[in-house]
């Protein structure tokens, strides 16, 4: 696992603690970190302890001569990744990236598996044209994940045309020590780099069509404006949506709380249950109180109503470092996986 003692990091190791398919066998980190012991170079930001088995693994340097393993999570910087992600997988490894380095590579899938397992065999293409023996597969920005998935079931009943997002971005979403305390409390920052170009980028990439060795975009617009928001974990995206096939809200009620996941992602160990849980009452969903829905991994939509200008307008809540980040690496490799595109495994 890639930069293991980053908040990320963190979060993958103590989501595989007692994985049923994974075991971790080596941790990553800094230069500076490496050859001591996890346990004592990782600052621990989780009110759970640390696992007895991290702590005692020894940070490695982060190149494929120090780890040879089928499997690498990467919790890596976007520029660091850009440089080490390939070589693990000329190596021979199958890179799940939390990383945006390379999510707009046309042969590079990012994936969702309630939403776009068949994706995946981008890997294939990948392999040919680097030849490459392993891959890199990439899951989305955090705050693109949960709108991604509320807004699959209302694409395959209705279609999409228009999308305004507005985000509610939480802290640990920049990271550790991530947003400095003096300008977050008592405070909203209406701007976070990098996340409003994602987020009206990435949902038409995971919602668009895979035609042969690429994906053609979504055929929808989207328009973001991203903000941080003195919350510990758990982004709130408000969406207004405008459909083909106009729909009231009654029946975009519907679609989502029946939507049903591709059949291959829905026994996979992390796999949520349910995907998407509509909620009924004026004022959810809320971060404090439903961002660890099916463990964190469910999506949870709320405040469906009419819109004057569009169809209808709705919230969206997902937990970022869980199904936004770590949870979601391991979940699309359960997927890789299952269609036998890990080797050994």
């Amino acid at each position: 696992m890639h930069r293991a003692t980053g908040s990320v990091g963190q979060r993958f190791v103590q989501l595989l603690d007692g994985h049923p398919w994974f075991r971790v066998v080596a941790l990553t980190g800094a230069d500076h970190r490496a050859g001591r012991a996890y346990g004592e170079t990782c600052h621990w930001i989780f009110p759970e302890p640390m696992p007895t088995w991290a702590a005692r693994l020894p940070v490695l340097p982060s190149s494929p001569e120090a780890v040879d393993c089928p499997l690498v999570f990467s919790a890596l910087p976007a520029d660091i990744a850009r440089q080490v992600e390939p070589k693990f997988a000329h190596h021979g490894s199958l890179v799940c990236t939390n990383a945006s380095a390379f999510r707009r590579e046309p042969d590079v899938p990012v994936l969702l598996p309630e939403v776009n397992p068949e994706h995946a065999s981008l890997v294939d293409v990948q392999r040919e044209r680097h030849n490459w023996r392993g891959a890199i597969v990439a899951n989305p920005n955090c705050t693109s994940t949960g709108m991604t998935v509320a807004l699959k079931p209302l694409q395959d009943a209705f279609g999409l045309r228009r999308i305004f997002a507005v985000s509610l971005q939480a802290l640990s979403g920049a990271g550790y020590p991530g947003v400095a305390s003096l300008d977050v409390i008592d405070n909203v920052l209406p701007y976070v780099e990098g996340e409003e170009a994602k987020l009206e980028w990435e949902p038409r990439k995971m919602l668009g069509k895979l035609n042969g060795d690429t994906v053609s975009l979504g055929d929808f617009a989207v328009s973001a404006q991203a903000n941080r928001v003195p919350v510990s974990d758990g982004h709130l995206v408000c969406l207004t949506v405008e459909l083909r096939e106009p729909a009231g809200v009654e029946a975009a009620h519907q679609a989502l709380a029946a939507y049903h996941p591709p059949e291959i992602s829905c026994d996979l160990p992390s796999a949520p249950h349910p995907a998407i849980l509509v909620r009924d009452e004026q004022d959810r969903p809320q971060p404090r109180l439903d961002r660890l829905a099916g463990g964190g991994m469910t999506t949870v939509v709320g405040r469906l109503r009419p819109d004057p200008l569009f169809d209808f307008k709705m919230v969206v809540l997902s937990h970022n470092t869980v199904r936004g980040a770590a949870g979601g690496s391991i979940y699309n490799a359960e997927l890789l996986v299952k269609l036998g595109l890990v080797a050994g495994a």
